[in-house]
C-alpha cells in the first residue's frame, strides 16, 4: 500500500468549491449576508487567512451545516 498523502486543502478552497461556485453566491454577497467585511471572505478563499470561530459560526449558520 502506499503511503501517498494528499496535501491539506484550506478551508477557503472548500468555501469556494462546495458551497460559494455551485450555488451561485459571490464573495461580496455572502460577506454582506453574514455581516462580515468582503475582504475578509476574499482572504479566506485566497488561503491568505484562517477562518475564526466567529465566522465559522456565522458560515454554518448560512449554509445550514455544523
Amino acid at each position: 500500500m502506499s503511503d501517498e498523502r494528499l496535501p491539506p486543502v484550506h478551508p477557503g478552497e472548500v468555501l469556494l468549491e462546495e458551497f460559494l461556485t455551485p450555488l451561485g453566491i459571490s464573495q461580496y454577497r455572502l460577506a454582506k449576508d453574514i455581516g462580515v467585511p468582503a475582504r475578509r471572505i476574499n482572504e479566506i478563499v485566497h488561503g491568505k487567512r484562517a477562518v475564526t470561530a466567529g465566522t465559522a459560526l456565522r458560515l454554518s449558520r448560512y449554509f445550514g451545516t455544523s
